[in-house]
């Protein structure tokens, strides 16, 4: 596609410098290298990602194998465990 509208924008000098960095490393020009950034966010934006969504995407399903991991006799253990605490500290401070 060719190029035919130009747009510019005053940045910070260690911004500009980084990304001329980037371009180097990449072997792209900073035009190039801003256009598939400003590509790839727009086509997030359009599909309702933001980074950070995708960053808590990824740790859910990471995570998703230790979910239910534990395991017990009792499903009713919850209802008691005051008074299991209770017990428990009772029998340790026990003389």
């Amino acid at each position: 596609m060719a190029k035919t509208e130009v747009y510019s924008w005053r940045v910070a000098a260690d911004l500009k410098a980084t990304l001329e960095d980037a371009a180097r490393e990449e072997r792209t020009s900073v035009g190039e290298l801003l256009g598939r950034m400003a590509r790839q966010w727009l086509r997030n934006r359009a599909a309702g990602t933001s980074e950070s969504q995708a960053v808590q995407r990824r740790i859910r399903a990471s995570s998703k194998r230790f979910v239910g991991s534990l395991a017990g006799g009792n499903p009713r253990r919850a209802e008691g465990a005051r008074r299991e605490i209770r017990e428990r500290l009772a029998k340790r401070r026990a003389p």
